[in-house]
């Protein structure tokens, strides 16, 4: 039974040494001794690290003894540990919007390290606020979602296919729609993959058999996805396959959509003939068309620039791969490969580059200061090591460019209402913690859709994605988060109908129903207050973050009480 909102708030402040990260800077127990003279705080007390068994148990044990019914924890970040600390005072019966975090490591601590007394009163000031608004604090409900047990795929490519078959191997009703005429995505063009050596189009075969073989897997070739509406468990979507519209409820969506090729056009006298890209090499050694013995490769072509600062990760291992190919074949072959950086991960990559140099390609490196000169049949470089310009012949040249975003990935994202980054990939809810999750839940994401990855990587995250969205698709109901925004009964007389709010929602979570009356979609807000902050006769609230506990908390630093 969670404690009701009307009980005189009774605290309890747990303050956490983090190991030396907080303890180690500022005097924790004074801290903690300091909490126990708030108003309203009941109980106080330190710990190395709350979130250990022994902290939690500590939290569980001060609830029941001294009948708190709010918790504050003045720890690390809220991004980690605030689901294990809610999870933990709802285990002993208490609303788990009853508890406040308090960061004093990140925001404190590890920002005035020089300033140990000065990190001390911020702290206290922080915990101070903290507590203000754990006493305004009050119990709320999750909005509980149907979930339709069907998965909806987008990319036919070797993250997409991996991502299908898991989730079809689970027994889900699976969907998956590629844009052009056939399955494989960058599969389809390479030759062989590193560093395994085997042929492309085997594991390209393995993979269609087993698509062929799968049942309640349905494709769509030449197809492409035109509408999106709904919300996590509950999406309806359309798909234009030739002309036809298909009509489907999903209950997830993974983005699977690959990446393209940067053509360098323009660039060191490309023609696609004397001078092609990788991926153009990979058609010639897949057809046995390659005659000549003089190549010349170079690395970082339209890459790690002002236009694209990033590397593409994979650029390397394709050279080295078609170099090794190329000299095993034909040991008279003189390879060079001109390079600023390489980039050889792992110990498999990097026996690679060694196989290389044992094969007697030479490797020279070179700087953008130093510009590369392309001649009918030479290029001039500027040696670092020697300290002076060379000349290499060759017969061919082949350019390693990076694989960019997709031109169709914004129009994708303004359907799903999900991010882009700087560079046009798709950007995941949090790169270390959540790196297959969109912050749209029920939508996810693996490939080269959000980054430049390998064969082997993308199958990885294919069924990584597959994983986690199996978390939703194996619940027949789901719980989504509390902390929404609202438009209350008491206020909609103060709503004018401007529809900014439905505006500037970046979550689509906004509409107006059937009786022209502004409607907030629970299972999509993520109660980020964008409408709230904007809504010009204040008429929309924010749970957890009402007016009158954000201002409780800038009175206490204040000195102020909420009256």
């Amino acid at each position: 039974m969670s404690k009701k909102s009307d009980e005189n708030p009774r605290i309890g402040v747990f303050i956490c040494h983090c190991g030396s990260n907080i303890g180690g800077l500022i005097d924790c127990k004074k801290l903690a001794e300091y909490s126990g003279t708030l108003p309203e705080v009941v109980y106080s007390e330190d710990n190395v690290y709350t979130c250990s068994e022994t902290g939690l148990n500590a939290i569980k044990k001060a609830i029941k003894d001294y009948n708190l019914n709010r918790v504050v924890v003045a720890s690390c970040t809220p991004r980690t540990h605030e689901p294990l600390f809610r999870e933990c005072i709802a285990e002993v019966g208490l609303n788990e919007y009853l508890f406040n975090f308090v960061n004093i490591r990140d925001q404190c601590t590890w920002v005035h390290m020089k300033d140990a007394e000065g990190a001390y009163k911020k702290a206290r000031d922080l915990v101070k606020m903290g507590a203000a608004r754990a006493a305004k604090l009050e119990p709320l409900d999750k909005v509980s979602v149907q979930i339709q047990p069907v998965a909806l795929i987008i990319g036919g490519g070797v993250a997409g296919m991996s991502a299908a078959l898991n989730l079809n191997n689970q027994g889900y009703e699976t969907h998956l729609i590629e844009k052009e005429d056939q399955l494989g995505g960058r599969l389809t063009s390479l030759h062989t993959l590193f560093p395994s050596n085997i042929d492309a189009s085997e594991l390209l075969a393995n993979f269609v058999n087993k698509i062929q073989l799968a049942k309640n897997l349905t494709i769509y070739i030449s197809a492409k996805l035109r509408k999106i509406d709904g919300f996590v468990g509950n999406y309806s979507v359309e798909i234009d396959k030739a002309g036809e519209i298909i009509k489907l409820m999903v209950g997830i969506i993974i983005v699977a959509v690959g990446a393209s090729l940067f053509i360098p056009k323009h660039m060191l006298g490309y023609d696609g003939k004397k001078r092609i890209t990788q991926q153009e090499l990979e058609v010639i050694l897949k057809n046995n068309d390659l005659n000549t013995n003089n190549i010349v490769m170079i690395q970082c072509v339209g890459a790690r620039n002002e236009e694209r600062s990033y590397c593409s990760s994979v650029c390397c291992m394709t050279a080295l791969k078609n170099a090794i190919f190329i000299s095993n074949k034909n040991p008279g072959a003189h390879i060079t490969i001109l390079f600023r950086d390489l980039y050889t991960p792992g110990t498999k990559y990097e026996a690679m580059y060694r196989k290389a140099r044992e094969l007697g390609i030479l490797f020279i490196r070179y700087t953008e200061k130093k510009e590369l000169k392309v001649e009918e049949n030479e290029v001039r470089v500027f040696n670092e090591y020697l300290g002076e310009e060379i000349i290499v012949p060759y017969d061919l040249l082949v350019l390693s460019t990076p694989l960019i975003a997709n031109e169709d990935n914004k129009a994708l994202a303004r359907l799903l209402k999900v991010p882009l980054e700087s560079n046009d990939f798709f950007l995941e809810a949090h790169v270390k913690l959540r790196p297959n999750d969109f912050a749209t839940d029920g939508i996810f994401i693996g490939g080269a859709a959000k980054w430049p990855v390998d064969i082997t990587e993308a199958i990885t995250q294919g069924y990584a994605a597959a994983s986690r969205a199996s978390t939703i698709l194996s619940h027949d109901v789901i719980e989504v988060e509390g902390t929404t925004s609202y438009l209350p009964e008491w206020n909609k007389n103060l709503c004018s109908g401007c529809e900014v709010c439905i505006k500037v929602c970046p979550y689509k979570a906004i509409i107006k129903n059937e009786h022209d009356e502004i409607e907030i979609i629970q299972a999509l807000c993520k109660g980020c207050g964008v409408c709230g902050a904007t809504c010009s006769k204040q008429a929309i609230e924010i749970k957890h973050f009402t007016n009158e506990q954000i201002l409780s908390e800038i009175y206490a630093c204040g000195g102020r009480d909420v009256y």
